[in-house]
């Protein structure tokens, strides 16, 4: 049995259906991500596992238990949110220890929790220190020693690095990532930011317009995308997403995709489509990520297919570790990514290696993966 289980939840604001049949379960020990755009429903998903929010219909358990109707006082989850809500008058020290106080628990026991929990956020040298003395990533420690130092059954997590700048956001997701891994609790976690996804989540769910469009492993949403949202989404630079045709040549279908002089490559048929074959004339996207496109040298030697693919380069962009390439093809801005030495000039005609192990191929008319 999952330890926290969401079953058909909807949550309807008037006549306005913001979350639309949400399912969803995550085992004890799991970190559990929920993405997608501004307004999708993430934020009010996690709000309702809180109780910030009541439910327009469906059930949440927690541990084989229904928390609905339950105030969110008893439902032993702690919650992290985006602004840090730290009361200014009061030590770090005291801010951990507020809501210990309020339960009553003996000064001696809120020492010693305080202290375990000091050390292993790393912020013991802080604990006599106010608010406004800290850093942004101080303040953000100091909220989630906060919620630690309960001990809940879940941990719910609402943007919280979204204020901090782009390295401490780095800096933070260890963190949070060391946390996770140390004091094995299960987290539920909200970002509009798919890279934060990727590397915190054991499970993520990709939301759109309150609906769940994939839930999956992070190996699973980026590999093998259910559908156009999640390809585009998740991934920067995103998914290479390109117009083609199939074709009958020389008895066996291929993809034919048009170039900006006018011509047109031919690819073969990625190896990992589950339906039926795809059928001659028909209208598809070829989708491929940039990095399973790059220069000869640099491709995958356990491929089991490489397809050279002459195009022109219009754009070299250096990105230090990498040098991602833009070229046109079907219509399209694609992006390859080439090691950081290789040797490549706009306007030069290159040959492309396209990696056809990690293409995907979807329906235009429905957006579902093939």
């Amino acid at each position: 049995m999952a330890f926290l289980e969401i079953d058909n939840l909807k949550k309807r604001y008037g006549a306005v259906e913001i979350l639309k049949g949400i399912n969803l379960d995550l085992d004890q020990g799991g970190f559990l991500v929920l993405v997608g755009p501004s307004g999708c429903g993430k934020s009010t998903l996690l709000n309702t596992i809180a109780g910030l929010e009541n439910i327009s219909e469906g059930q949440i358990r927690v541990a084989g238990n229904p928390i609905n109707d339950l105030h969110p006082s008893k439902r032993d989850i702690a919650m992290v949110f985006q602004s840090y809500a730290l009361y200014p008058n009061m030590t770090v020290a005291g801010n951990i220890a507020f809501g210990m106080e309020m339960r009553g628990v003996a000064k001696a026991e809120r020492e010693k929790a305080i202290e375990q929990v000091a050390k292993t956020l790393q912020i013991s040298h802080l604990l006599s220190r106010k608010p406004s003395q800290l850093s942004g990533g101080q303040r953000q420690r100091v909220a989630m020693g906060r919620a630690l130092v309960r001990d809940p059954k879940l941990f719910l997590f609402d943007e919280p690095l979204s204020n901090l700048d782009a390295k401490l956001r780095v800096d933070m997701r260890v963190e949070i990532k060391r946390l996770h891994a140390t004091t094995g609790k299960t987290i539920v976690y909200v970002t509009h930011d798919q890279i934060e996804a990727m590397t915190l989540a054991t499970k993520i769910a990709v939301l759109k317009d309150g609906e769940l469009q994939q839930v999956g492993t992070p190996a699973e949403i980026y590999n093998t995308p259910a559908n156009l949202f999640v390809a585009d989404f998740m991934g920067s630079p995103a998914m290479n997403l390109i117009q083609a045709k199939a074709a009958q040549e020389n008895g066996r279908i291929v993809l034919k995709i048009l170039n900006k002089a006018g011509g047109g490559i031919t690819l073969p048929v990625p190896g990992d489509i589950t339906g039926q074959p795809l059928s001659d004339g028909r209208e598809v996207i070829f989708g491929i990520r940039p990095e399973a496109i790059t220069d000869h040298d640099g491709a995958d030697r356990n491929a089991r297919s490489i397809e050279m693919v002459n195009a022109t380069v219009d754009v070299v962009e250096p990105a230090g570790a990498d040098t991602f390439v833009v070229t046109h093809l079907g219509g399209k801005e694609v992006t390859a990514r080439m090691r950081s030495d290789a040797v490549v000039q706009p306007g030069q005609e290159l040959p492309f290696a396209f990696n056809l192990d990690k293409a995907v191929v979807f329906d235009p008319s429905t957006g579902k993966r093939l």
